[in-house]
């Protein structure tokens, strides 16, 4: 039977911390929403994941940061990028006012 979904649809009012909602799991892949209000990888943390990671932007804003050399990407809607595995990267600011709305693609290692 086919799914049928709104990526924009049933995001909390109220929003403590950051939503990840897995859409697809399947042999390895994994797509999920991230919606996040204000919400940044905590002081001193780094994602640092086995597979890579495509993520797009959908709505709202974002800066993320890469460890290696603290380059930083200030994401709008419509954005993409590839974050390689193991490219250790953090969430370094989204919009405290508004609704960032990320969809993000794990590829098997």
């Amino acid at each position: 039977m086919p799914m049928n979904a709104n990526i924009f649809d049933n995001i909390p009012a109220q929003l403590p911390e950051e939503l990840f909602e897995c859409l697809l799991k399947r042999d390895g892949l994994h797509i999920e929403r991230i919606v996040s209000r204000g919400h940044i990888t905590p002081a001193g943390q780094w994602y640092d994941q086995e597979g890579d990671e495509w993520v797009l932007l959908l709505q709202g804003q974002a800066v993320i940061v890469y460890q290696q050399n603290l380059h930083s990407i200030h994401l709008m809607p419509g954005d993409y990028l590839l974050i390689p595995a193991h490219t250790r990267h953090r969430v370094e600011w989204t919009q405290p006012d508004a609704d960032t709305i990320w969809l993000a693609v794990h590829l098997p290692a």
